[in-house]
C-alpha cells in the first residue's frame, strides 16, 4: 500500500506558503508506516512548528498503469478525509539546503485517515466540502471544485510515472489555513458536514 500525497492543488494554498502555482500535479510520497487512525496522537520530539493540513483521500480500488483521464473514474470508488501533517520547521531547512524533506512529511503517523470513506455515487464530486475544527473551532475549510487538478486528472497523471494498486491512498491536497498545533489540541474532520475523525493531541 502506497501513501500519495499532492502538494499546491489549491491556489491559495500555494500562495499562502508563497509558493507558486504548479503547471501540473505536484506528489510525493509517504511510507504505509506514515498511516495513523488512532485517536491520541503524540507529538514528535523532533519538531516545534507541526502543523495540520486537512485533506480529500481517494482510496483506489483496482491495480492500473498509464490511466487515461476518461477512463480514471473507474479505479475509485471511496472518499475519506485525513491529516498531512507537516514538521514545518524541519521542511524549511531542508529546503534551505536543497535536501530532501521526507523527514518533514514522511514521519511516523503523520498521516492521518478516517476509519470510515464515502462511497462516491454518495457524492457529487466537484462539489465536496470539507473541513478541519482545532478546538471546536473551524481552521481550514475546502471544496473539491477549487482543486487545480481533479481526482480524475490526478489519477492519470500518478499512474504515468507509478503503478496505482488496491487499496493505495491518494491524498489530494489541502486548502488554505494552515497553521500549527499544540499539545492539548482537539482536532476533528468534516465531509459534507459529516465528522469523519477526531483526535487529541498529547
Amino acid at each position: 500500500m502506497k501513501i500519495i500525497c499532492i502538494g499546491r492543488n489549491y491556489s491559495n494554498h500555494a500562495k499562502e506558503m508563497n509558493s507558486p502555482i504548479p503547471k501540473e500535479p505536484l506528489f510525493f510520497m509517504k511510507p504505509d508506516t506514515a498511516l495513523f487512525r488512532e485517536s491520541n496522537f503524540y507529538y514528535p520530539e523532533f519538531t516545534k512548528d507541526l502543523h495540520h493540513e486537512v485533506e480529500l483521500v481517494v482510496k483506489i480500488a483496482k491495480v492500473g498503469k498509464h490511466i487515461s483521464v476518461a477512463n480514471a473514474h473507474k479505479y475509485y470508488n471511496e472518499i475519506g478525509l485525513g491529516i498531512d501533517f507537516t514538521a514545518r520547521d524541519l521542511q524549511r531547512e531542508c529546503k534551505e539546503k536543497g535536501l530532501p524533506w521526507e523527514k518533514a512529511k514522511a514521519f511516523d503517523n503523520s498521516a492521518v485517515i478516517s476509519q470510515k470513506f464515502i462511497p462516491k455515487d454518495q457524492l457529487e464530486l466537484n462539489n465536496i466540502t470539507f473541513s478541519l475544527t482545532k478546538n471546536e473551532e473551524t481552521v481550514q475549510e475546502g471544496n473539491s471544485r477549487d482543486m487545480l487538478f481533479s481526482i480524475d486528472v490526478l489519477i492519470s497523471h500518478i499512474s504515468k510515472y507509478i503503478t496505482l494498486k488496491t487499496g493505495d491512498l491518494i491524498y489530494t491536497g489541502t486548502p488554505e489555513g494552515v497553521s500549527p498545533i499544540q499539545i492539548g489540541d482537539n482536532l476533528s474532520g468534516y465531509l459534507n458536514g459529516n465528522k469523519l475523525f477526531s483526535i487529541h493531541i498529547k
